[in-house]
């Protein structure tokens, strides 16, 4: 049997530097993925900088796999094109919750749990920290889309305890 490790919840905040996929802007969205689970945000009308702001969740279990992303911009008529893709490796995040525990009987103050640096492991732009605070683990990240000339996306990955999970 997999081990639950709980519920993990991906914000889709925004999207920076996007390439053009129609004749002047794009129609942006992203699909998450986790295992054989999937998730995507609404798509949104000519925009090169959007701003989702969508919770997705996914249940993790072991053995922690990594979470992809890619991006699509919508079209009507014909298959939606390809805008990139990136991904993020999710064991640093299980095993800094699995610290929690021990940092929540210390303070109850914001700590920082472990730091990331970008990777053949991830496609992090730029150093990622993953802290506890109120009793959450919590990492902010900014992910650099591959197979594309530009463009950066932000996430912030909050993972609640299995059984905190299931009290909601």
């Amino acid at each position: 049997m997999r081990e639950q490790l709980g519920l993990l919840k991906v914000t889709v905040v925004q999207r920076k530097k996007l390439v053009i996929r129609d004749f002047k802007t794009s129609d942006p969205y992203v699909v998450v993925k986790l295992g054989n689970q999937t998730a995507k945000t609404k798509f949104i009308n000519s925009c090169l900088n959007p701003v989702w702001n969508e919770e997705l969740s996914f249940s993790l279990e072991e053995p922690v796999g990594v979470l992809s992303l890619e991006v699509f911009d919508k079209d009507r008529f014909k298959a939606d094109d390809k805008m990139g893709h990136a991904h993020l490796n999710l064991q640093p995040i299980a095993s800094s919750a699995r610290l929690k525990q021990f940092v929540t009987k210390v303070s109850s103050a914001e700590t920082i749990l472990r730091k990331i640096v970008p990777d053949t492991d991830n496609c992090l732009a730029r150093e990622s920290s993953i802290s506890c605070i109120n009793g959450e683990v919590l990492q902010s990240v900014w992910l650099r889309l591959c197979a594309v000339k530009s463009g950066e996306i932000e996430l912030k990955i909050k993972l609640i305890d299995p059984s905190v999970a299931s009290s909601k």
